[in-house]
């Protein structure tokens, strides 16, 4: 089963209703909707869309990513315990009504809180990337593992978007991002995200004694500053680099 087609059928399960019932509301065949489930066809985006939002889902446009944004990026495997769960609760029986065709705004609208979505919640996070005044400029979608993004809270981490060249020498561009983990303490040898002189910087810690430290830099030369620990504040550390080539 394809990744995209578990999730029309999770979605069809959530709502108790028979591949007959969606096929007729969404004016395909019941053998192609199935076939979609099964992985043996392939569903375009949009069409996958559209019978997901006719089944009754509402996607989290908030974070603007897309069906195949998420079923390409999560292993369903994880999340099928918290799917059937959800999927196996009863649901009072209803008469179905046949509704009047709405207007494509309210088509669009949809149904909040779909089962996949919540349970995506627990093994992905949206990351906001920052830019040099710390305002979030745009996202990436980032894997949790064990509750964590490496090693640290997943709503403390960041990435932050170089804004130079100062850091070239250590192979960071700008408009390169840099993955930021909570640091509030000075580490010899990594590059971290510092406060100085009311500025933020991307910098190399070297430490000199207790109380004081270098920050190193490296554009068309080497450079470095030295600094007391009163003088900085340590935001991050930055354990990965993310360019585009």
């Amino acid at each position: 089963m394809s990744r995209l087609g578990d999730l029309l059928r999770t979605e069809r399960l959530r709502q108790n209703m028979t591949p007959k019932q969606v096929a007729r509301k969404c004016g395909v065949s019941e053998s192609y909707l199935i076939a979609v489930e099964n992985g043996t066809r392939i569903i375009g985006d949009e069409q996958a869309r559209r019978i997901l939002k006719k089944i009754g889902l509402k996607e989290q446009t908030e974070a603007d990513f897309s069906l195949d944004d998420i079923a390409a990026t999560v292993d369903l495997a994880q999340v099928q315990p918290q799917m059937a769960k959800a999927v196996a609760q009863p649901k009072p029986k209803a008469v179905e009504v046949e509704k009047v065709a709405s207007t494509e705004e309210e088509d669009n609208k949809g149904v909040v809180g779909s089962v996949w979505l919540d349970a995506l919640q627990s093994v992905l996070k949206s990351v906001p990337v920052m830019n040099a005044v710390l305002q979030s400029v745009d996202h990436r979608l980032l894997p949790i593992q064990n509750g964590k993004i490496e090693g640290a809270n997943p709503d403390k981490v960041f990435y932050y978007l170089s804004p130079d060249d100062s850091m070239r020498g250590f192979r960071i561009h700008q408009g390169d991002l840099a993955l930021i983990v909570p640091a509030q303490s000075p580490i010899d040898g990594a590059v971290m995200l510092v406060e100085y002189n009311q500025h933020r910087y991307l910098r190399k810690i070297k430490r000199i004694s207790d109380t004081a430290l270098m920050l190193q830099s490296y554009d068309r030369e080497y450079d470095a500053v030295t600094v007391s620990l009163h003088e900085i504040n340590c935001i991050g550390r930055v354990c990965r680099i993310e360019f585009t080539l």
